[in-house]
Order: structure tokens, then sequence, then C-alpha cells
């Protein structure tokens, strides 16, 4: 009887993973299409390529070298080993805490919930080079991102290990629950080091320091975008209780579902009324900025706040966000779809709001976890791009990028005017 209901827990645990690493793929739609609609017509097929290429270029050095990286050292290119029915029911058996344990799952499910992750990490960088940078140098930099970048400050997090063998964060007091620095936070760093070497769109800001706004060509796309992610986030953030198949651990994704939700709303809700005060009028990017703003702050924690809190705190990412947005163009950081602001500052908001609600967990800890992280990331990030600079440049030429991105790395336009009959 213990054997069989084993069984089912182990099917449910790995079931439950695989869907909610579905739903973080998901996202991989949700970035493009926001992407899509926030940069202008003439950039759109190659922020699209940009966005399916670089989900493809995840998988695969993931699957070569990062996921080793990050994980246990060994290298996935023969094949994940498979746990055998009898090797689990043998573990099952030492346990004395019954059903009620850690979390079981294929391996094949482990490897797929975090591939999609290191995806969403990369897609943030996408937003934020667009509409100047060249396609191959950005896939270039996708995989020294995803094979290398990524799952070294990820093995110092969730995979347990020593920075640099000089300090474990774990033990420093850390807490990222679902990747609020470890992801977000990274991606936007990685994004941060690009736009510094590459430089501010032609028009963007004026001689004398004047910001121009550059409207972007689809925003129903943007918002569709938004929603996608808005649903991803149920996966990316349920999935990281690892487990299903107990009732202490259902509470608690139905806790985090609702959490992630009411953080949402609280940061679109925030960010369209701060936009409302400073700009007179109800500006659409800013409220979609803000759900995303919101999602961000409470993927570091969406287990133990309440849904109230948890409102406050997206609130508190929607505002900050907007600030976060008007203050970059200040300093003439050029971000396209306010990526690094979102992921970035808010990240590391979210980070700083852990310790409120989680009593293991150290502000010290988490200032140097987060200090980590950027300071791994920016520093490794900006040595590649300056490198693939040297190499074979980063942006397109002045003329390429009056044209469009589209035809001069892509060939064809996205919403063409006029068709050829031959």
């Amino acid at each position: 009887m213990e054997s069989n209901i084993f069984h089912l827990q182990y099917a449910i645990d790995t079931f439950y993973f695989l869907v909610c690493g579905a739903l973080v793929m998901w996202m991989a739609a949700g970035f493009a299409m926001l992407e899509s609609g926030l940069v202008r017509a003439k950039n759109t097929t190659e922020i699209l390529t940009k966005n399916v290429a670089l989900y493809a270029v995840a998988c695969i050095m993931y699957l070569v070298c990062g996921y080793a990286i990050m994980y246990d050292g060994t290298l996935l290119l023969n094949g994940i080993e498979q746990t055998d029915a009898a090797t689990v029911l043998g573990d099952f058996a030492t346990r004395e805490d019954g059903f009620e344990g850690g979390a079981i799952y294929s391996s094949a499910a482990d490897f797929f919930f975090q591939v999609v992750f290191v995806a969403t990490a990369m897609s943030i960088v996408s937003g934020a080079v667009a509409e100047r940078m060249k396609l191959w140098s950005f896939l270039i930099f996708a995989v020294a991102m995803t094979g290398v970048i990524y799952p070294m400050e990820g093995s110092w997090t969730w995979g347990g290990n020593d920075v640099f063998g000089l300090y474990n964060l774990g033990d420093l007091g850390f807490s990222d629950f679902a990747g609020s620095g470890i992801v977000h936070m990274a991606g936007a760093a990685a994004a941060l080091a690009g736009v510094l070497l590459l430089g501010a769109r032609k028009g963007k800001y004026g001689p004398n320091g004047e910001i121009r706004a550059i409207p972007g060509a689809n925003l129903p796309l943007a918002a569709l975008g938004t929603f996608i992610l808005w649903m991803g986030w149920f996966g990316f953030n349920g999935g990281s209780v690892l487990k299903l198949g107990d009732i202490a651990s259902a509470n608690s994704v139905a806790m985090v579902f609702l959490n992630t939700n009411a953080a949402a709303a609280g940061g679109a809700i925030a960010a369209l009324i701060t936009g409302r005060l400073l700009f007179g009028k109800a500006d659409l990017t800013m409220l979609l900025n803000g759900a995303i703003a919101g999602l961000v702050v409470i993927t570091a924690e969406p287990s133990t706040p309440s849904a109230l809190v948890s409102t406050l705190w997206g609130g508190l990412g929607g505002v900050a966000v907007v600030f976060s947005i008007i203050f970059l163009d200040k300093l003439r950081i050029d971000d396209p779809v306010g990526a690094i602001s979102a992921h970035g500052v808010c990240g590391f908001l979210g980070l700083m709001l852990v310790p409120i609600t989680n009593g293991g967990v150290t502000f010290s800890g988490q200032l140097i976890g987060a200090a980590t992280i950027f300071g791994w990331v920016f520093l490794a990030s900006l040595l590649v791009w300056g490198i693939i600079k040297a190499v074979m440049g980063v942006r397109v030429s002045e003329e390429e990028e009056y044209e469009g991105v589209d035809l001069s790395e892509c060939g064809m336009e996205a919403y063409p005017e006029f068709v050829s009959s031959k």
C-alpha cells in the first residue's frame, strides 16, 4: 500500500514540475510579444528572431555545460539518468519523515524546469539592447550567459557551492525563493553591461539633454505579452515549491499562486497611479511594467507573506519601476522596454523584503548575496560584451539602424507594406 502511494506521489510531483516548467517556457512567448510591441515596426522581425533563437541557445548550452556547472558536475550530453523504481522506493524506505519529506521527482523534470529559468534570464537582456544590436553578437553573448555566467552564480545560490571558495551565501542568511536576484537581477545586470557598451538609440536623447519618447509599434501585443508573462509566473513561482504530493506542499503552492497574483495586481495599480500623478495621463507602458515589477518583487519570497502584504510589496515595485525608468533616462541609459528597471531594481527590492516575513533570512545576507550576483554577472558580462565588441562589433551601422534592423539582420519585414507577386 505504501509503495503504491509513493508511486503516486512521485508521479504527481514529477507531473507538477513538468507542467510548471511548460508555463515558464510559455513566458518566452510573453517576452517576445512584450518586446515586439514596445519596439518600432522596423525592428520587429529581429526581436522575434532573437527571442526564439536565445531560447534554443539556452536549451543547448545548459544541456552541454550549464547544468553541470550549476549543480552536480555531471555532463548531460549522453542523456539524463533516470532513477529506477527500486532505487526510489529503497530511498523512501530509509526515510523517517514519511510522505512529508523532501521533493522526489524525475531528474529529467528537474533539468527541464531549470533550463527554462536560464532562458528567462537571457530574455531580459533581449529587450534592453533592442533596435541597435547586431543579431549574431547578441547570440554569441547568449552562449556565454546561458552556458557559464548564469550557471556560475546559480551554483553559489541554488547549487549550494561556496563563492570562489570564500563564503557560502546560504550560511550568511541569503534566500531567494524563485529567483528575484538569481534570475531577474542577473538578467538585468547582463543587460546593463551590454547597454553601457552599446549606447543609446539614435535620436533618443537630444543635444541639450532632452529625452525623446520613442513609442512602440504595437501596444496590443505588449499588453498580450504582459498577460502571458503574468500567467507563466504561476509556474515560475509555484513550481519553485518543488512538489505537490502532500497536504503541506499543496497548501504552500496555493499560497504562492495567490501571493504571486496579488503582487502583480498591486504593482500594476501602483504604477498606473504613479504615472497619472507624474504625467497627468494613464500610461499603458508603465502599467505593464508595474505588473511585471510586482511579479519580480514577490518572486524572492511568495510563500511567507499574507496576500495583503504581497499586494503592498507589489505596489512598492510598481512605484519603484516608474521612478527607475525616469532616472535611467536622465542618466541616458537607453532601455527600450524598461527591463533593467523592472527586473534589476525590483529584483533587488524583492531580495531586501524577504527578511520581513522570513525569520531565517538576514538583511546582511541578502545584501551580500545581491552584491555577489550583480557583481559577478555585470563584470563577467562586461568582459564578454567587450570581447565581442572588439572582435566583431556589437552595434549596427547608423544607416542600418535608421532603416531598421529587420532588413539588415533578417532580410524581411514584420509588417510589409508591399508584397511582390513575383
